[in-house]
C-alpha cells in the first residue's frame, strides 16, 4: 500500500468500529482510571511462555487499526521480518516480533475495563497523556470534551498535574499494551534488551507526541533521542502492514535463539 494510506481515519471505508472505539478511548481513559489499571495489571503473577503469549495474538484482532484486519500477530511478525530484511540488529528484530504483546491482557481482561476482546479501548489505540489538557492531535479530537478530566481543573490546563520539562518517562499515558509490556518487561529480570528497545515498546502508539507534535512543553533533550528512536521504528510499524499471512511455527526457528538471548528461556510474569 502507498504510504498515504496507512491512518486514514476519514477515509469512508473506515469501519464505524473504530471511530467509536476511539470515543470510548477518549471518554473512559481518565487519570484515575490509569492508575486504578496500573494496580490491577501490574501484579505480575501470571507466568506465561513468550510463544504461548505470541500464539493468542492469533486470536485477536485489533478494532483500532484501520489498516489491517488479520489477527494481530501477523502484524508483529511482517514488523519483525521487515526489520531483518534491512539487516537491522537483532534486539531490534526482536522488538519489532514482540512490541504489541502486551495486548494479551485480553486473556484476564473484562469489558468494564476496555480490555477484552468485545471491548479494546483500554488496551489498543493511540495513546495520549492523562492527567492534562488533551491536544486536538488526538485521532477524532472532537471527542476530547468527552473525557470528565476536561471539565476537572486538576487536569484540564496544558500541564494539568506535571511540570514543565518533566521529560516523557515522568507522564502518565493512557492505558494500553504499550505501558503493560513495558512495565512487564521492566520487571523481567533476565530482559536485556538495550533502553532503545524498551523506549520503542513504551511509546510507539504515542501518535500525539511523535507524529503530532504536542507535549512540547514537557520534553527534555533525552526526549529528542527517543523521537529519533520512534521515528526509525514507526516505519516498519506502521509501512509493513499487508494481507501476507505468516505462520508462527515457521518463524519461531529463526527468531527464538535472539529471544532467549535477550530475555532468557524461563516464562515471563505478567
Amino acid at each position: 500500500m502507498d504510504a498515504k494510506t496507512f491512518r486514514n481515519y476519514e477515509a469512508v471505508d473506515v469501519k464505524a468500529a473504530v471511530k467509536e472505539h476511539y470515543r470510548k478511548m477518549r471518554k473512559n481513559q481518565t487519570y484515575d482510571y490509569v492508575q486504578g489499571m496500573h494496580r490491577k495489571y501490574l501484579t505480575f503473577d501470571k507466568p506465561m511462555d513468550l510463544w504461548e503469549a505470541m500464539g493468542h495474538l492469533n486470536k485477536l484482532i485489533d478494532v483500532s487499526d484501520p489498516d489491517l484486519d488479520l489477527p494481530n500477530v501477523q502484524h508483529l511478525i511482517q514488523s519483525a521480518e521487515a526489520i531483518r530484511a534491512d539487516d537491522r540488529p537483532d534486539w531490534m528484530q526482536l522488538t519489532g516480533l514482540i512490541h504489541d504483546l502486551g495486548k494479551v491482557m485480553f486473556l484476564w481482561g473484562s469489558d468494564e475495563d476496555g480490555t477484552s476482546q468485545d471491548e479494546q479501548w483500554g488496551m489498543v489505540g493511540d495513546v495520549f497523556v492523562v492527567g492534562c489538557e488533551l491536544p486536538d492531535t488526538c485521532v477524532y479530537p472532537e471527542f476530547n470534551k468527552l473525557n470528565p478530566d476536561m471539565h476537572d481543573e486538576r487536569y484540564n490546563t496544558p500541564t494539568g498535574i506535571y511540570e514543565k520539562g518533566c521529560g516523557l518517562d515522568n507522564l502518565d499515558l493512557a492505558w494500553g499494551h504499550d505501558e503493560y509490556l513495558y512495565q512487564v518487561l521492566n520487571n523481567h529480570e533476565p530482559n536485556t534488551l538495550p533502553d532503545e528497545a524498551m523506549v520503542m515498546i513504551r511509546y510507539h502508539s504515542f501518535y500525539p507526541w511523535h507524529t503530532g507534535g504536542s507535549y512540547k512543553h514537557f520534553l527534555t533533550e533525552k526526549d529528542g533521542e527517543y523521537l529519533k528512536l520512534i521515528k526509525d521504528f514507526n516505519k516498519y510499524d506502521l509501512y509493513t502492514k499487508s494481507q501476507k499471512v505468516y505462520e508462527l511455527d515457521e518463524v519461531r526457528d529463526y527468531y527464538q535463539p535472539i529471544a532467549e538471548k535477550y530475555l532468557g528461556t524461563g516464562p515471563i510474569y505478567w
